[in-house]
């Protein structure tokens, strides 16, 4: 994403925290769901987001088309929001589509942080989303635009009940429902990292050949907090194939620390 529309999803995002202030919960749960259907609209009609996303065009032009769209069909404040959203500048249609996304996505981590259910919801896509990248089957039956979306809804379902709180609910449904083809595993993920996000915190994805000691694991959120600057959030994955030490991933950063790892650049004959 390119300058411009970086600047615009910041001004976005502040007009929805400001917008949403006093919003209850049950209110942004219907406000992130009529942003996600409004994300599907578009992403089914490309032609239209390129429309809204062009900023030679007039903005009462843009606002109006909204307006003609969507009123009746969406609350007063996702309407204000999705007006507002067509008055900024954008790099590239997609931007624009993305950024309605992420503002849906939002408001469902928002009602999860009031209920104070913020970590558990975090923890719970973590551990969905490791279940879909080891369960190939199961990630391509709900990701299949072949099949309806109320079908792979069902299925979601049986998989989550009980085990998630209504927010992770959410927020699966919404990335099941409209995930536009995109790796399903990798979607959750990166929901996950929002939900650590949100709480002014980095996800650090941990690899160990055994559980980490809580206080293993205190200790390593210090070290990696000093070495990012900002506080961290952990997620630990045990693999045996490590054999001994840690495989530590921020972002696009890996930090290979492993045994596994030594042996085979000694194999190679390369410094370790």
């Amino acid at each position: 994403m390119q300058a411009t529309s970086r600047e615009s999803q910041r001004a976005l995002r502040e007009r929805f925290d400001a917008d949403t202030a006093s919003t209850a919960p049950a209110a942004l749960r219907t406000i992130g769901d009529e942003l996600a259907a409004v994300g599907g609209v578009l992403a089914d009609n490309r032609s239209l987001a390129r429309h809204l996303a062009d900023f030679s065009s007039e903005e009462p032009a843009r606002t109006g088309l909204v307006g003609r769209l969507f009123e009746g069909k969406v609350g007063a404040q996702t309407l204000a929001l999705l007006q507002e959203t067509v008055k900024l500048r954008w790099s590239r249609p997609s931007d624009l589509l993305e950024s309605i996304e992420l503002l849906s996505r939002h408001a469902l981590l928002s009602v999860a942080e009031r209920e104070n259910a913020l970590d558990e919801t975090e923890d719970e896509l973590f551990r969905f989303g490791r279940l879909l990248g080891s369960e190939n089957r199961l990630r391509d039956l709900l990701s299949d635009r072949s099949v309806p979306a109320q079908r792979r809804i069902e299925l979601l379902h049986s998989l989550v009940q009980g085990k998630a709180g209504r927010s992770t609910v959410d927020l699966l449904e919404q990335a099941v429902r409209h995930g536009r083809g995109r790796h399903l595993d990798q979607l959750v993920e990166q929901l996950a990292e929002l939900a650590a996000s949100r709480r002014q915190r980095s996800v650090a994805h941990v690899t160990a050949a055994a559980p980490l000691s809580a206080a293993q694991e205190t200790r390593l959120v210090q070290v990696l907090s000093r070495i990012y600057g900002r506080t961290m959030s952990l997620q630990v994955d045990v693999d045996p194939a490590v054999l001994g030490g840690l495989v530590v991933r921020v972002g696009d950063e890996v930090i290979d620390g492993s045994v596994a790892s030594r042996m085979a650049k000694a194999e190679h004959g390369l410094p370790s």
